[in-house]
């Protein structure tokens, strides 16, 4: 059934002014809760905007070099949920044939994400905001493994969209109260609040900051004249050795960099929502005493904008689309401390279920963190992350369809390690970046590299991108260069 939200209602789902009577402790159970908010193309260079997760920097732990399976929302989104590479999920694109919704589903993947595992292990488990490109809240129902339901479709506008509700299709208008992120906040904060006697994993999961970048009424004035960064990558061209894709690329014209000022001001001013929905859970959790709870901030993938004289978009190999934030607070986790070993977004589920003691029916190609959130040093660890990425069919229902020159690279596969980023192309190119001597991956050298290192790296890249079942992808990816 279809409704539309009253204002009245809208304002006292949302509220946060109501007080708990009293700070509660939270009944102990033993086990741990989950707080995981997830942010729509949040590149690292967004995060000082945003004073709620500088302090949870400041209150756990960050993990500086923390990669997605491949720059785009569906196939990323499917890695997080059951920590397998694409190519185990089979979920590559946002549509079909090799992405999306329905083929995540397709592929039996829903049994066997970590919210199976969690309820399974006696977490009340909540999904809220965007699960996967190409679900529609008024077609489908409720995937196994949640109790608390409210995901929208595609809500990138923030306004006039439909949340299904446990089954049930809502509708919330233009209203300045039901801007998504923050209806999010307040159903969050109602689940929490309702939830915290006992164990509870939630994923928030906004739309925001992804294009096209609308802020909530209240910040659309903020940040005066602010402009996106000026790397050493904003508006280079294409070396003789850059791979063909990238030499077709044209350079900035000066209305598109006022475009692209344009538009990181209203990223910025996006987050701000985001923001602050972390500030109020944290307060809340503080205020009922669910000193028990893990706090895990990170996003689906990075965004360039200019970098390599690109327009905005994502989907490349290089460090500003795969490179993103994951930061950490909660109970035993090293306080101020950056992480510099490689972790991926494989390594999500297995954290989650690790630290709520629950595993089955998952079986993840990443390992958990949460040695590493202890401070602690982990031996043989992981040398290389693996990106893959398919160059999606044009498809105008993909929010994430290529604006011109915003990139759309020939497939490939990646492998990140600690001090560089190699690739192989579909069409035979390949590309390595020297990491320390060219952080902005403006050089390709990989004409210079020795028929052994060359041959090492394929040999890892091959082991990594057809690995099938956990021992031997971690196998392939504690493989050294």
């Amino acid at each position: 059934m279809r409704r539309t939200v009253h204002i009245l209602a809208a304002v006292a789902a949302l509220s946060f002014g109501f007080l708990v009577s009293g700070a509660h402790s939270q009944q102990t159970t033993g086990k741990p809760n989950i707080v995981f908010i997830l942010t729509d193309d949040l590149s690292t260079n967004l995060v000082q905007y945003m004073p709620n997760v500088l302090a949870m920097q400041k209150d756990g732990t960050t993990f500086a070099n923390y990669f997605v399976t491949d720059s785009l929302c569906c196939p990323s989104r499917a890695s997080i949920f059951t920590g397998k590479f694409p190519h185990n999920t089979g979920v590559f694109t946002n549509t079909r044939p090799l992405g999306g919704y329905d083929v995540f589903v397709a592929r039996n993947n829903e049994p066997f994400t970590f919210a199976v595992a969690l309820q399974r292990a006696g977490y009340k488990t909540a999904m809220m905001g965007k699960y996967l490109n190409g679900y529609f809240p008024v077609k489908h129902g409720v995937p196994v493994g949640w109790n608390e339901w409210d995901v929208a479709g595609a809500a990138y506008r923030e306004f006039n969209y439909n949340l299904n509700q446990n089954g049930r299709t809502v509708h919330y208008d233009s209203q300045p109260q039901h801007y998504l992120t923050d209806v999010l906040a307040g159903l969050a904060d109602a689940f929490i609040r309702k939830s915290a006697s006992g164990a509870f994993f939630i994923e928030i999961a906004t739309f925001a900051p992804h294009g096209p970048y609308i802020p909530a009424p209240r910040d659309a004035d903020k940040f005066p004249g602010l402009t996106a960064p000026r790397s050493a990558a904003f508006g280079a061209r294409p070396g003789p050795d850059a791979p063909k894709w990238l030499k077709s690329i044209p350079p900035l014209r000066p209305i598109e960099i006022q475009k692209i000022d344009q538009a990181f001001r209203m990223r910025a001013q996006s987050v701000q929502a985001v923001d602050k929905m972390i500030g109020q859970i944290r307060s809340t959790l503080a205020a009922l005493g669910a000193d028990n709870t893990y706090v895990i901030f990170s996003s689906d993938n990075g965004l360039h904008m200019g970098e390599y004289s690109l327009r905005p978009g994502k989907m490349t190999p290089f460090e500003i689309d795969i490179h993103v934030p994951l930061v950490v607070v909660g109970p035993g986790v090293a306080k101020g401390h950056v992480v510099k070993e490689i972790v991926e977004n494989v390594d999500l589920c297995s954290t989650f279920t690790d630290l709520c003691g629950a595993s089955s029916p998952t079986s993840p190609d990443g390992r958990s963190l949460v040695p590493l959130l202890r401070g602690s040093t982990v031996g043989d660890w992981r040398h290389v992350a693996l990106i893959e990425h398919r160059r999606p069919q044009r498809d105008p229902s993909d929010p994430d369809k290529p604006m011109r020159y915003g990139a759309n690279p020939t497939s490939y596969e990646v492998l990140r390690t600690e001090d560089g980023m190699y690739v192989e192309y579909e069409d035979g190119e390949t590309g390595y970046y020297d990491l320390q001597s060219d952080p902005d991956e403006l050089k390709n050298t990989a004409s210079s590299l020795s028929p052994e290192k060359r041959q090492r790296l394929h040999d890892m890249l091959t082991a990594n991108k057809e690995c099938k079942g956990a021992e031997a992808c971690w196998n392939a990816q504690r493989l050294e260069p």
